[in-house]
């Protein structure tokens, strides 16, 4: 069993914020992969599917970004599963808009909600990055991600939402470089 979580804000004012890229991604999945309905356990909304012959528990923590850990943290323990099994979509200010990278480990590079993650949880998990790209000053950061993608944005992210369900088993499988690598031949076409 293998626990997915996408951050993000819980609430409506919040759902398209670029900020919420990783709650996006696992709502595309719940969706398009015929997961279970959403319900309420371990501070936030649940969701239990499968992946090829993996059982994937979709999480979308309801304390906010900054203690998203709690509820990963939590779930993680009643499942006694370890770091390694443990996923988590985000937004990356680092990387280009709509490109996707996947790493393991790692510090949290500013991200509150990987702060959050490691202190509760330890660096050892895999992490989807999505790219949200940089407004170019630190100052603006805050509004930026806190601020929804622009109209021009949403297809290129529905693009790249398709592309992560297209591509998701080789995730499940664990084959991170197979993930991305069909990611970017499907962005391409």
């Amino acid at each position: 069993m293998q626990i997915w979580a996408g951050l993000g804000n819980p609430g409506s004012s919040y759902a398209l914020n670029r900020h919420n890229v990783g709650f996006m991604a696992v709502d595309m999945l719940a969706s398009e992969k015929s997961f279970a309905p959403w319900k309420r356990a371990f501070q936030g909304q649940v969701s239990l599917g499968q992946i090829d012959q993996e059982r994937i528990l979709l999480l979308k923590p309801a304390t906010f970004m900054n203690e998203s850990g709690r509820a990963i943290g939590e779930a993680m323990r009643f499942y006694k599963l370890a770091p390694e099994d443990v996923t988590v979509f985000h937004d990356e200010l680092d990387i280009a808009p709509m490109r996707v990278k996947v790493k393991k480990g790692g510090g949290a590079a500013g991200h509150n909600g990987l702060r959050s993650t490691i202190a509760h949880i330890g660096q050892s998990f895999r992490r989807v990055r999505l790219g949200i790209g940089h407004p170019g000053e630190k100052s603006r950061v805050h509004d930026y991600v806190l601020g929804n993608f622009a109209k021009s944005e949403t297809d290129s992210l529905a693009d790249m939402l398709n592309a992560i369900n297209q591509a998701i088993p080789w995730l499940a499988n664990d084959d991170d470089a197979r993930f991305m690598s069909e990611i970017a031949l499907r962005r391409q076409s």
